[in-house]
Formats: C-alpha cells, sequence, structure tokens
C-alpha cells in the first residue's frame, strides 16, 4: 500500500510518517510539503533508518499526480493552533488553504477509490468540506476525528489508576473539539466497569474529561504542538485500513442517520476497513450522553453554516 502525505514536512506529518514506518505495514511513505526541502529532509532521515526497521520505500515528491496516485492521502498540512484558540477559530484560515489541497489533488487525478485521510484542524468542519466539494463518497473520507481525544483520555485515566494504558476501554465522540463527548457507560478496565473502580466519582470523571478536553492546548502551550501522539493515532487509522482489520475506531465521517444525525461530519463508532467505512456501530448510550452527541453535531452545523470559504 502507498501512502501520501500532504504536509510530510511539518511536525504532524513527520510524526505520522515515523509512526508508519515503525509499524512496518505500509509498502511506500511518500512526503510532500509546501517546503520541498523539509519534506526531502524528512524523507532522508526516515530513510536512513529503513535498514533497522522495515523494507518500506520512503520518499519525498513536489508531484501532486504521484501524491494523487496513492492508496491513502493522509492531509496534516496547516496552519497551527494558538493556545487561546479553539480548533474551530482555525475555519476561515485553514478552510482555503485545505481548498487549495483538494483542488489540485483533484486536478492531479485523486482516485474515486482511494481513502482521504483528513488531519487538519478543525478537522470535523474540513472532512465535510471535503465530501460536498469534492462530492467524494462519505465511506471513503475520514477525518481523524476524536481518535487522538480517546488516546489520551485512555492514557490519562491509566495514570490515574495506576493501570496499564493498554487495559483502559474507554471513548470521546463528537466533535474534535470543546463540545466532544465522553462516554462513561461503556468506559472499562480490562472488562471491568471503569465507574465501579475505587476513587472513580463524578468528581474524578470531571477533572479527568477536562483535563482531555484541554490536553491539546497544554502540548502547544509546552512544546508548540502535538506530534508523537497524533502520529501514532494515524498510523492507528492507516493500519486498520491496510490491513482490512475492520476495528471500531472514533473517527469522523459525514453522518447519515446514525443517532437522527445527517450531514454533519463527526465522530461516531465506526468501523473501518480495506474500503474506509465499513459500518457505524449504533451503540447505545445514556441520554445524556446522546443529548451531548447531538448538540456536538448542532454546534458543529452552525459553524459550517458560517464558513467563509
Amino acid at each position: 500500500m502507498k501512502v501520501a502525505i500532504i504536509g510530510g514536512g511539518g511536525r504532524v506529518g513527520s510524526c505520522a510518517a515515523a509512526a508508519l514506518q515503525c509499524g512496518g505495514v505500509v509498502d511506500e511513505i511518500l512526503l510532500q510539503d509546501v517546503n520541498a526541502d523539509a519534506a526531502e529532509g524528512e524523507a532522508l532521515d526516515l530513510m536512513h533508518g529503513a535498514s533497522l526497521v522495515a523494507d518500506q520505500r520512503i520518499r519525498a515528491t513536489t508531484d501532486d499526480a504521484e501524491a494523487a496516485s496513492a492508496d491513502v492521502v493522509v492531509i496534516t498540512a496547516g496552519l497551527r493552533r494558538k493556545p487561546d484558540e479553539s480548533r474551530l477559530d482555525l475555519i476561515n484560515r485553514n478552510g482555503r488553504l485545505f481548498l487549495e489541497i483538494l483542488g489540485r489533488l483533484k486536478q492531479a487525478g485523486l482516485r474515486p477509490e482511494a481513502i482521504l485521510l483528513v488531519v487538519s484542524n478543525p478537522v470535523d468542519i474540513l472532512t465535510r468540506l471535503a465530501v460536498e466539494r469534492l462530492q467524494r463518497c462519505p465511506d471513503r473520507t475520514i477525518g481523524l476525528g476524536t481518535l487522538l481525544d480517546t488516546a489520551r483520555f485512555r492514557s490519562l485515566i491509566a495514570a490515574e489508576l495506576k493501570v496499564p494504558p493498554t487495559q483502559v476501554q474507554a471513548v470521546i465522540l463528537g466533535e474534535h473539539g470543546d463540545t466532544m463527548v465522553p462516554i462513561w457507560s461503556s468506559a472499562a478496565v480490562n472488562g471491568l466497569p471503569l465507574l465501579k473502580w475505587r476513587g472513580m466519582n463524578p468528581a474524578r470523571q470531571a477533572e479527568l474529561f477536562e483535563r482531555t478536553r484541554g490536553s491539546g492546548a497544554e502540548v502547544i502551550r509546552r512544546k508548540g504542538g502535538a506530534g508523537w501522539a497524533v502520529g501514532l493515532a494515524i498510523r492507528e487509522v492507516v493500519e486498520t485500513i491496510a490491513l482490512d482489520r475492520r476495528r471500531v475506531l472514533p473517527v469522523s465521517t459525514v453522518q447519515q442517520g446514525l443517532y437522527d444525525i445527517r450531514r454533519t461530519s463527526l465522530s461516531v463508532p465506526t468501523i473501518v476497513g480495506r474500503q474506509g467505512v465499513v459500518a457505524r456501530a449504533a451503540v447505545e448510550l445514556w441520554p445524556k450522553e446522546l443529548t451531548g452527541l447531538k448538540s456536538s453535531a448542532a454546534a458543529l452545523d452552525d459553524i459550517y453554516n458560517r464558513v467563509a470559504v
């Protein structure tokens, strides 16, 4: 499988490339960036370590047609969020850049069967833009959504309870942003209900969720922007597609009626495989979780209707 990363010379793109290299699943990784030297440098650095990891072809390209020919096209290019800025504040700054990238890919021959993975923020808005402006199949256009938030949520819970992070099952749904919804109803540690864990009370739940929701801004404040965790989240989606794993992931896609939500792109339990979205899972939620999910959709609709691109 060939994966092209648009924005591969930047922090997120290069971290995604490193994660994919360490995964050793995809055959070819292409890095494209407006800063051609940065893309070339990252590709060279990764190539230098290839003999220690996997037999992959890793290189930079300036050719839109080559990037558009990939099986999975990952868009990470975009302007960084400021510490005091919400992801939704980015829409008019990043929207034009995103549409320019989409236009170049379309002109270069982006194939209908290719999977487009949107990472740039605000990811839910841009994922919907990609579907509507390119008239793409909603099941082949996936936003990273709340997968990163979910990973943060699980890791913070694990650190608080002093348990292995891989044994925590918990998920964030809705917007990758301020209106995200923690799904406590199904949260567990190795199958044991999380809410029955000693010391797990409403105050502790609220503290963990608020830390999760503010994690992006915290990382920006401390080191300038996220990289490693988002790179691993991108790898999770790409390898799920490459290996047709049909895993349930909280990724953002344009909804077609699940939970009575339509047209909005946001994260719901989504079964992902080689063809993109295989199905969306109608998991029963607590009433307050369902209300939160619908409120998240309404907030995203409001922003989308005011997009100035």
